[in-house]
This record gives structure tokens, C-alpha cells and sequence, in this order.
């Protein structure tokens, strides 16, 4: 496969990604309760229309069409910030599991434009490039800006009653708790292995040598 091919294959991934994006980012700025938060949403949510049309402008460039793919990685992202609105939480803390979920998508954007602006500059398509830096520093803006927001949520948060999960009974415990549980320990059995290599291999390095009295 020609770079120019992965080149369009990371476009069209970025494409359905900012798509699923205006989808989404209103619910988030619905249910946002911090006032910085909810506009700083708000806010993204044009930004993100724009890069949708900055897109378009560069398959037109490229002589392409924008659709073909659709981005997984931005899906199961998209689905994360689902789990987080419908969360039973105080304000703050409700909040912060916003913030993660923000914050998981604009690096998860922010990875794909530099991939793709690498690309395209290696492939000499100087307007392609202007058009995605665009759009790229928008995203890291955007990140920049809810984790100036976060800050004092956080502070908020810590002052709020926690219910801790792990402290319910597990008949109190939902069907999809109790299946995220139960995936989140297969995850790691399946990766414990080579974590205990890697510890092992961690605590040889960190041994000193033993010195030799004179």
C-alpha cells in the first residue's frame, strides 16, 4: 500500500471520528453541570463542525471522497462518554467522569492529525497540511481548555460524599457493572504474564551491584 493510500485510510478514519463527534458533544454539553465546562463544550462542538468541513476540503484537494471508513476507535471512545452521562454521581464528581471522557477523545484526535500531517508533508501536499494544522490546534486547545476546568472540579469533587462501586453488594450491582467487572479481570490475567516478566526484568536492573570492600 502506497503512503498516499494510508494517507487517505487516516483521513477517512479522522473523518468518521469528527462526525461521531457533533453527534456526541451535545448530550455532553447537555448534561455538563459546571458552567466553564458546558461552554467550553459548547464552544468545541462549532469548532468540530468546521474541522468536519476542513476535511471535506481536503478530500477535495486529494481528489477523494471523505467517506468509507468508520472509526472504531472514536466509537468505543464515544461510548465511554455515554457510560459517564449516565453515571449516578454528585455534580462535581459527575463532572470529572465528563473530563475523562472529553479528554480521552481529544487525544485520541490530536494522535490521528499528527499522523496524518506527517503524511501529508512527507508527501509534499503543502495546502492538505495548513488545512489539518488548523484543526489540530484547535484539538489541543480544546484539551488544554478542560483541563484548566478540571482543576477546580477535581477540588470540588474531593469534597463530595463518595459512593465507592467496589463497596456495593454484588446484587446490588447492575448486569453491565458486573460485565465490565468481569471483563476488566480478564484484561488482566490475560496481560499478567508479561507484566510479571517486565517486573521481574524491573527489579534485576534495580539491584545494586555489590560493592567490594577494600
Amino acid at each position: 500500500m502506497a503512503l498516499k493510500d494510508v494517507l487517505i485510510d487516516e483521513l477517512r478514519d479522522l473523518y468518521s471520528a469528527e462526525n461521531q463527534i457533533v453527534k456526541s458533544l451535545p448530550k455532553m454539553v447537555k448534561g455538563a453541570k459546571d458552567a466553564q465546562l458546558k461552554e467550553g463544550f459548547k464552544t468545541h462542538l462549532e469548532e468540530t463542525k468546521e474541522q468536519v468541513i476542513r476535511l471535506r476540503q481536503v478530500f477535495e484537494h486529494i481528489g477523494k471522497k471523505p467517506t468509507g471508513k468508520h472509526c472504531e476507535g472514536m466509537e468505543g471512545v464515544v461510548k465511554e462518554g455515554k457510560e459517564a452521562l449516565e453515571e449516578d454521581a454528585d455534580e462535581a464528581s459527575y463532572d470529572s467522569g465528563l473530563i475523562g471522557a472529553a479528554l480521552r477523545m481529544e487525544h485520541y484526535e490530536i494522535a490521528g492529525y499528527h499522523a496524518a500531517i506527517g503524511m501529508a508533508k512527507t508527501l509534499g501536499m503543502t495546502e492538505v497540511v495548513g488545512l489539518l494544522k488548523q484543526s489540530l490546534d484547535e484539538e489541543v486547545n480544546a484539551a488544554k481548555q478542560i483541563q484548566t476546568a478540571s482543576k477546580t472540579i477535581f477540588k470540588m469533587a474531593t469534597q463530595e460524599e463518595e459512593d465507592d462501586d467496589d463497596a456495593k453488594p454484588a446484587s446490588k450491582k447492575s448486569s453491565k457493572d458486573k460485565t465490565s467487572e468481569r471483563k476488566s479481570k480478564e484484561d488482566e490475567t490475560q496481560a499478567d504474564g508479561d507484566v510479571k516478566k517486565r517486573g521481574s526484568k524491573a527489579a534485576v536492573a534495580q539491584t545494586p551491584e555489590p560493592v567490594e570492600e577494600d
